[in-house]
């Protein structure tokens, strides 16, 4: 961020990592736009020196004015995923593309999607009282689309009618501070190790194997995709933990790459041991959504999960726009994985 930049970060109450953005001098999200496209910079640094996560309250103009998430999210890497041109129909079932602007992905429960709510974790409080993150108490610990290869950036997420305060929360945490601290002998064990990511809802998932679901048959684009469970920042330089723990994991070939597959393999035992350790209160946030809450988030270095809401009785919208573009040399020159072509049969 240049040293004239009337942009303002800073800490994030309640969390180890991430910044709060503000506007001296005027506010609204039309006035910070101007402002972040002025200096192209400010906000993308601002976001990697806050280790992957910055929140920009009173945005509610977006609502009004939905290209504005769009121009934002343009900052922030080479391309604004357009979801009418991306999103093949597996997707349809859980999300829906906005009307006027094909780059926000509609996350709801209103009709026609209807998507459901994250279950409520059992028992709903820690020992203590307090809010659960850790994982496995925690389900849900993902990162946006790790089933693709190349995988993608960054993630902007907007609170267009959030639920009432102590429901519907996101959480954050830090995989780089997590990396940081791993133990010797884990930080060993997961050098060069790969992650099998897959598209969730296909049968794949621990939930689906340990049931004894069917499993659907994948057409080539849907086919589980390998990640590097250690994944070096393009920009940064850092090293951060890369996995999901349930939905977006293969527990059929994997969870993890040339270890014993399935739920009670030792690939099984170390992410679980991975996503107790990511998932630690020291390394999570949780946000508690107002209208108008803008989150940027770096799918690169920080997992996010969602929460519990009552959706019979509660309506949510938000809106996600997904960046892409720069997702480290170890993906340089691939295809796009999620491309479908013509013409294809399951296998």
């Amino acid at each position: 961020m240049s040293p004239d930049s009337v942009i303002d970060v800073g800490p994030l109450p309640g969390a180890t990592f991430g910044g709060v953005v503000r506007l001296g001098g005027a506010s609204g999200a039309r006035a910070v736009v101007a402002a972040a496209e002025a200096d192209a910079r400010a906000l993308p640094d601002a976001m990697y020196a806050s280790r992957g996560l910055l929140l920009l309250p009173g945005m509610g103009e977006i609502s009004e004015d939905p290209g504005l998430l769009v121009r934002l999210s343009r900052l922030f890497g080479p391309e604004v995923e357009n979801y009418r041109e991306t999103f093949a129909n597996e997707h349809r079932k859980l999300f829906g593309i906005h009307d006027s602007v094909p780059q926000i992905l509609l996350v709801t429960n209103m009709a026609p999607i209807n998507a459901p709510a994250a279950p409520l974790p059992d028992p709903p409080l820690t020992a203590d009282g307090g809010f659960p993150t850790r994982f496995p108490h925690r389900r849900a610990w993902h990162t946006d689309q790790s089933f693709r290869r190349p995988p993608p950036d960054i993630s902007l997420f907007y609170a267009v009618i959030p639920t009432p305060k102590g429901q519907g929360q996101t959480m954050y945490a830090d995989a780089t501070g997590a990396y940081e601290t791993l133990p010797a002998r884990l930080e060993r064990r997961v050098e060069g190790l790969e992650g099998v990511h897959v598209l969730p809802g296909v049968g794949r998932s621990e939930k689906a194997v340990r049931a004894g679901e069917t499993r659907q048959p994948l057409l080539p684009h849907q086919r589980p995709q390998r990640q590097p469970v250690v994944r070096v920042h393009p920009v940064t330089g850092k090293r951060s933990l890369y996995l999901c723990e349930g939905g977006q994991m293969d527990w059929v070939e994997g969870p993890l790459a040339g270890m014993t597959p399935g739920p009670d393999g030792d690939g099984a035992e170390l992410v679980y041991e991975l996503m107790t350790h990511i998932t630690q209160p020291r390394y999570t946030y949780i946000h508690d959504w107002d209208p108008g809450d803008l989150v940027i988030y770096d799918n690169r270095s920080v997992l996010h999960a969602p929460t519990w809401f009552d959706a019979e009785a509660h309506t949510r919208l938000m809106w996600r726009t997904t960046v892409m573009g720069n997702p480290g040399p170890e993906y340089d020159g691939e295809a796009r994985s999620w491309v479908p072509a013509p013409d294809v049969a399951a296998i």
